[in-house]
């Protein structure tokens, strides 16, 4: 039994009341007056002191977040990343993933990924690897959460087809559009626009990877490094889609294992899981394991690829990690090079199979033909975006809507234009 020392000297503080709430010795009505009760309650200083002790030098803190738009009272139990997941995660954008395009539209099954459930499976993988390189696992998931929130119904289809229509008003990029989306379009406060997110989650938002470089405002340091839980969400991103779109793919009957077997990366992680398992494996079973097996040999080499890089680098601050020349967060040299080819290979084999470009391209013809529509009559619009069209362009507030709508709304709202018997 323990001693009543350990029981109320030495433990922290924070713990103690939950200590004595796991002994059943004690009686309720000792527990209940214990004079270390109010500390089971953890409010926003404990969590922040917490950070402190269980985060990594380069880790960013969020005590010393630099500042929200419109300043606002502190949350009382919630630190400010935690209270910027909690808002991405109430928002109508994010809502609404649910029914936008990753690969396979909608309506093509029911168990294909879509925005909102690939966005949880970057959450997932960006956690995991945040609690192990001692980096802001509620920073680093807001920015998962949040990096798809301006991606259009149909996937890259849409956002082709919207740059291309916005070329000569400033183009269109779904990291920019997200931006736009926390900072502008949701609108669920009364006393400003937007989302009203911290300062790194926008600049982290701001700065995933794109073809392009992007002009980002002065006011989010656009010469400066994203901070590691930023670039450790872009990478889980591509890591997701990558072994994601693999099982959807087979799912599909557009790969085959005999396929995926000219992939040195999918050969090895099958050829490990039957040594493993010692028995033929069922089909169904036999991808989920080897799916399983690529994803964890990925993220294992990331978290130990990156760990070395910062080691040797001497990254000791996260203002180190913001003055570094390159990324810090990749694979390592071997592991990249297989996962270049396993990208290539699902770019040729999968993205652009016939029944995935037959998608897109009548996934264009909607988005171009009901953007033409609003500009030719742009009264057409609702009144909450028709009103906008004064201050902010006819084609950018054009823009908005249809970057908003989901696969299955953009598909009504192109019956509701053209087809003449369809109720509006």
């Amino acid at each position: 039994m323990e001693s009543a020392k350990a029981l109320t000297g030495e433990l922290d503080p924070r713990w103690r009341r939950l200590k004595l709430l796991d002994r059943p010795d004690i009686s309720l009505e000792t527990r209940s007056a214990s004079p270390f009760s109010i500390r089971m309650l953890r409010r926003r200083q404990d969590l922040l002191d917490l950070e402190d002790s269980r985060l990594a030098p380069w880790g960013m803190r969020s005590s010393r977040s630099r500042r929200r738009s419109h300043p606002e009272p502190e949350s009382e139990y919630r630190t400010a990343f935690q209270r910027d997941r909690d808002r991405i995660v109430h928002s109508t954008a994010f809502r609404r993933l649910e029914y936008k395009t990753q690969v396979f539209v909608n309506h093509e099954g029911d168990h294909y990924r879509t925005r909102l459930t690939h966005t949880i499976e970057v959450a997932q993988l960006s956690r995991s690897a945040a609690r192990a390189l001692g980096l802001n696992e509620d920073l680093v998931e807001c920015v998962a959460l949040a990096h798809d929130l301006g991606h259009p119904p149909f996937g890259h289809a849409g956002e082709e087809a919207l740059d291309e229509l916005m070329e000569a008003d400033g183009g269109f990029n779904h990291n920019l559009q997200t931006l736009r989306v926390v900072d502008r379009l949701e609108t669920r406060y009364p006393g400003f626009d937007g989302l009203n997110l911290s300062w790194e989650v926008r600049e982290s938002i701001a700065k995933h990877r794109s073809k392009r470089p992007l002009v980002v405002a002065e006011d989010l340091d656009p010469r400066a490094r994203p901070l590691l839980e930023a670039q450790l969400a872009d990478v889980a991103d591509s890591l997701a889609y990558n072994n994601h779109d693999i099982d959807d793919g087979l799912r599909s009957d557009i790969l085959s294992l005999d396929d995926l077997r000219q992939v040195r990366l999918w050969r090895e992680a099958e050829e490990e899981e039957l040594a493993a398992s010692g028995r033929e494996l069922d089909l169904k079973v036999r991808v989920a394991r080897v799916v399983s097996r690529l994803i964890d040999r990925q993220v294992k080499d990331l978290i130990e690829a990156t760990a070395g890089r910062v080691e040797k680098a001497g990254i000791r601050s996260v203002e180190d990690v913001r003055n570094h020349a390159d990324d810090l967060v990749s694979f390592s040299a071997p592991m990249g090079v297989l996962v270049a080819e396993l990208a290539e290979f699902l770019r040729e084999r999968l993205y652009r199979h016939y029944r995935i470009l037959k998608m897109a391209e009548k996934a264009k013809r909607f988005v171009a033909d009901i953007f033409r529509e609003y500009q030719r009559n742009p009264a057409q619009l609702p009144p909450s975006f028709h009103a906008r069209l004064e201050g902010e362009g006819r084609e950018r507030v054009i823009c908005d809507y249809i970057a908003g709508m989901t696969d299955r709304f953009c598909q009504d709202e192109y019956k509701r234009l053209f087809y003449p018997f369809e109720r509006v």
